[in-house]
């Protein structure tokens, strides 16, 4: 008989691909690799706005582009990493999306600056992707030639880490005309939300066995595999006293 495998996400049969990808990044950390690229080209076929997508990351002290879907934005990742400089390494440091709205007139990062709009990328967005808890894993980057169809996502991603949370009329009616965007949009804030569950239950592990985070998180990680549960579900059960 063949082990059972890791629940799905219940949220997850409601959710579009690419948002169930993102989301599933974080609930099911393992296989982190085929993920990206799934998240990657699920990306460009599904945002409309998105000519090209690539997938940023950094393996100990290197930067490097796990899957690009064109030549053209691997040599727009080269660039930054040859700077060690850019939008998508930013959003690696920090964890935060970065927008860029105008290529042609973000003179921060000369090499991504010199090599975007010669190529004809207008506009871009780098989103950070989480595994569990802990620094980004990777950067979802994608490139526009329309600065006008990638304005729904940059206003969306712009506000994603904000304290105003109610609905944007105006937001959700330019995101009609994007709907991947949106689900893009909406895989981001669920991976959001299911990451702060899952940062307060290894904190609160932690206290409680006096341990390190490290060792929380991998004891909560025991648990959701042994249980066949996404990680959060691990984590709401701590943080209600279930475990």
């Amino acid at each position: 008989m063949a082990p059972p495998q890791p629940a799905a996400d219940p949220g997850g049969a409601h959710r579009q691909p690419l948002a169930e990808a993102v989301v599933a990044l974080v609930e099911h950390p393992e296989g982190a690799g085929d993920r990206l690229t799934r998240i990657a080209q699920l990306a460009v076929e599904r945002v409309a706005a998105a000519d090209y997508a690539s997938i940023t990351t950094l393996h100990g002290d290197a930067y490097t582009t796990v899957t690009a879907s064109d030549d053209i934005v691997r040599a727009v990742d080269e660039a930054q990493i040859a700077d060690r400089s850019g939008p998508c390494l930013q959003a690696l440091r920090t964890g935060e999306p970065v927008t860029v709205p105008d290529t042609g007139a973000t003179m921060q990062w000369p090499g991504f600056h010199r090599i975007a709009p010669a190529l004809g990328l207008v506009a871009s967005v780098s989103v950070p992707l989480h595994t569990g808890c802990g620094p980004p894993e990777a950067v979802l980057n994608l490139y526009g030639r329309d600065s006008t169809a990638m304005t729904p996502l940059i206003l969306g991603l712009d506000g994603a880490h904000g304290t105003q949370r109610d609905p944007d009329p105006a937001l959700e009616r330019l995101l009609q005309r994007d709907p991947g965007a949106a689900e893009l949009l909406t895989g981001y804030a669920e991976a959001l939300a299911a990451r702060a569950t899952i940062r307060l239950a290894v904190r609160v592990l932690a206290r409680d066995t006096n341990s390190t985070d490290d060792d929380a998180y991998r004891v909560l990680r025991a648990c959701a595999a042994d249980e066949h549960t996404p990680l959060s579900a691990a984590a709401a059960a701590v943080l209600t006293g279930q475990r």
